[in-house]
């Protein structure tokens, strides 16, 4: 039996080409990078810009950073951002529908040991292809199978590569979409701290463009002295993405509650890396920030003063009891003697 497991390392904005080791052997280490045809030229991905129906050439290099000869595998597919913000692509398993079929490739490329070998690529647009940005990442790959101690053959595809971003032209609608909001308040242990309150905001591309969206809180309302903390990067959100990121806010006394207004202020991406402002949307959302804790204290020292004051009323009480016990122990023996026993009237006199 075979399994397979695809382990894929894509480039990332601002990072430099990466570099990968083979699963099985460490001495096998490759990279991949855009290119012209001299070699490569510093970008990080690929940017174009197309019409529906037009193709353009351009270039992979591929680096063999090892003692050995390798014969690579080239790929291209779809590109999607993760949970966390990262591009990938669709592993060799699963089908594209979108970008990664407008790109033809050589199936292989052979690299002498600390060679490079540039390799030219299409890029053709369907006549048929939606106005708007579309994600693909193309990559090469090395092949290993390894034998497990119960007999079983894992096999490990390993890859290398970087996002091609093409937008078609035609009419491009940005539209950001604030799917979801909400936020709790995280009370200190210690009660005479303030607590923080945590904002979770669920973003929706509707759009057909690349959105960089920056999220930011300013508290207001009841609260006093609180202040911004723990701003998330700005969320990447291809067209039909929906992602969510947590704004944390701390230093917000728990005075009952607080009314948190949270901005959003999306950009659209360019193909050359600028950014094109779009209209911010501003969002209030009532927090409740019940001091439980402090009200556990008050309510604790009431019941204390309440119990002091309800046993000294039962004490005054009870000693009342004793001294009227004790009158009219006494006037019973005076009765009982025969002797006469004032009866507090007061006697009368006469004229």
């Amino acid at each position: 039996m075979i399994a397979t497991l695809a382990a894929l390392v894509m480039q990332l904005a601002g990072a430099g080409a990466g570099a990968a080791f083979a699963a099985d052997d460490p001495t096998i280490t490759w990279a991949a990078s855009p290119a012209n045809e001299a070699g490569p030229d510093g970008r990080t991905w690929v940017e174009l810009e197309l019409d529906p129906g037009e193709s353009t050439i351009d270039h992979l290099a591929v680096r063999n950073l090892g003692a050995e000869e390798i014969t690579f595998t080239l790929t291209a597919a779809d590109g999607y951002l993760t949970s966390t913000g990262r591009f990938n692509m669709l592993p060799s398993d699963q089908d594209s529908t979108d970008a990664g079929t407008w790109i033809d490739v050589a199936e292989t490329v052979t690299v002498p040991p600390a060679g490079t070998e540039i390799v030219p690529f299409t890029v053709k647009v369907p006549a048929n292809a939606t106005p708007g940005d579309h994600a693909a990442g193309i990559a090469a790959s090395v092949y290993s199978v390894n034998a497990s101690e119960t007999g079983t053959r894992l096999g490990v595809e390993s890859r290398i590569g970087f996002r091609v971003m093409t937008r078609v032209s035609g009419e491009l609608r940005p539209a950001l979409n604030v799917a979801a909001i909400s936020a709790g308040y995280d009370l200190s242990w210690n009660p005479f701290a303030p607590g923080a309150i945590d904002v979770t905001t669920e973003l929706e591309n509707s759009g057909n463009v690349r959105l960089e969206v920056p999220v930011s809180t300013a508290e207001s309302g009841t609260q006093s002295g609180s202040e911004e903390s723990g701003a998330p990067d700005p969320v990447q959100l291809l067209p039909g993405d929906r992602r969510s990121t947590i704004v944390h806010v701390s230093e917000v006394w728990p005075l009952g509650f607080a009314i948190v207004p949270v901005e959003f202020r999306p950009m659209v991406v360019e193909p050359d890396g600028g950014v094109e402002p779009m209209a911010p949307i501003s969002q209030d959302i009532f927090v409740w920030t019940m001091p439980w804790p402090h009200l556990l204290i008050l309510l604790a020292g009431a019941l204390i003063v309440c119990a002091l004051l309800l046993g000294r009323r039962r004490q005054a009480r009870e000693v009342e009891r004793l001294v009227r016990d004790a009158q009219e122990r006494g006037r019973r023996e005076a009765l009982a003697n025969g002797a006469p026993v004032e009866t507090g009237v007061p006697a009368e006199t006469g004229a």
